[in-house]
């Protein structure tokens, strides 16, 4: 279902000023010193995209988790690997997507020893937009798949809704469709065993529009 989504509305990644580089590797040598916000004062590493750079999908999540800032590359944790059987059951090459996040740097809070994930503000995911921006422009994916309501806000506003519009692909003007759906984690987050079945199937059914309209 293609629906049409006036650019007004459009987040701050698709209408604000981006980094400029003409590379995706000058692009991430670029923000290995990012300070745009304080998020980099806590974490391990910047966590950058990942993937070809020709890639006609372009998948974003909200920010790294505890084990991308370890490892600094983007889903390489729980919901990495929940994400990659995802696409593999809803028939998408992995190896064909580039995978970033909307925000950077892991930000977190401490109970106890562990580092618990805690939620980008608008503010941050703002600043952060200068490099999603800039990923967005040299990519110039067919498809971005929006995961979760960070990486929504980030691509389209504020106005959009994940449950409310997950499924769809919106179009705003003169920049990349999109995808909204939910972000893998939160089907980790389910306690039931047959709810979190029902949900990762309603993801993989979400997913496999992704396929369909790269074929139109």
């Amino acid at each position: 279902m293609l629906e049409k989504f006036p650019s007004a509305g459009a987040g701050p990644s698709l209408a604000y000023e981006h980094a400029d580089a003409n590379t995706l590797a000058e692009l991430r040598d670029d923000a290995q010193s990012c300070t745009r916000c304080d998020l980099y004062r806590n974490a391990t590493h910047l966590v950058f995209g990942e993937g070809p750079g020709a890639a006609d999908i372009m998948l974003v999540g909200e920010q790294p988790g505890d084990r991308e800032d370890l490892a600094g590359r983007p889903f390489v944790g729980p919901a990495g690997k929940l994400l990659d059987q995802c696409l593999d059951e809803a028939g998408i090459d992995r190896d064909r997507c580039y995978v970033t996040n909307a925000v950077k740097h892991f930000k977190y809070q401490m109970r106890g020893k562990k580092r618990l994930h805690a939620r980008p503000n608008a503010g941050e995911v703002q600043r952060c937009a200068w490099w999603l921006g800039a990923e967005l422009e040299l990519l110039k994916p067919k498809l971005v798949v929006a995961l979760g309501a960070t990486a929504v806000s980030s691509l389209l506003g504020s106005k959009i809704k994940v449950m409310r519009d997950r499924g769809h692909i919106l179009h705003p003007a003169g920049k990349p469709d999109v995808l909204v759906t939910i972000h893998p984690s939160a089907l980790l987050r389910i306690r039931e065993a047959t709810e979190r079945e029902k949900g990762r199937l309603a993801f993989i059914r979400d997913l496999t529009k992704i396929p369909r309209f790269l074929r139109r």
